[in-house]
């Protein structure tokens, strides 16, 4: 089973590519969703943050999302504790969550943050789905209520597309110019044959 992480700045569409990865029967790991779940459930993540960011952060026993987003993007170093909190949380998760496809040629882990985290490092491959930037805005504030100038304070707190781009295997272009169809059915094609040629050597030996 061949491990691909699956990222790009906010906007970029990459949980859109994902969705077509999907329906090609692969399966998916959303690590920005679990995230939210485990810092509901997780009672270590919230008693860190709590202690860290104080009680009115917790609201209805849920996360105030939108409290905490304005923290962490005016203050780089509350994000790296909120980072270093979660970070590793979801990386157990996702071990945990892969161990159940070793079946398949491959899984997709999905994540904003993939070379921020460093959760790249344990991926056999990534891909980075690109988009310009003013068209990521636009994007976002269709789907947030959320202003242009948060929309940008986010985007200067991800690593930038050419550091993601040279980083990655692959490349997704979700720019409404190039089909993303063939360009996901091209990567699947790769990955299913990759996985086959390593099973076929595996069992050689």
């Amino acid at each position: 089973m061949i491990k691909i992480g699956i990222t790009g700045g906010i906007g970029s569409g990459k949980s859109i590519i994902c969705e077509v990865f999907k329906k090609l029967g692969v399966p998916i790991y959303n690590a920005d969703v679990r995230a939210k779940t485990l810092t509901n459930e997780d009672k270590l993540i919230r008693k860190k943050l709590i202690s860290k960011f104080g009680s009115s952060l917790y609201k209805n026993n849920e996360l105030d999302r939108s409290m905490l987003a304005d923290i962490i993007f005016k203050d780089n170093t509350a994000l790296a504790f909120v980072n270093s909190v979660i970070h590793p949380a979801v990386e157990l998760d996702f071990i945990n969550w892969s161990n159940q496809y070793e079946y398949k040629a491959y899984i997709i882990n999905e994540a904003a943050l993939h070379f921020e985290s460093g959760v790249y490092k344990k991926m056999d491959k990534m891909i980075t789905v690109y988009a310009p930037v003013d068209l990521r805005i636009k994007r976002v504030m269709m789907r947030n209520t959320i202003t242009q100038e948060q929309v940008i304070n986010r985007i200067n707190n991800q690593l930038p597309d050419k550091e993601k781009m040279k980083r990655s295997d692959f490349v997704i272009y979700n720019d409404e110019q190039q089909g993303v169809l063939e360009q996901v059915i091209n990567l699947h094609n790769i990955f299913t044959e990759s996985d086959k040629r390593t099973k076929t050597q595996e069992s050689r030996r």
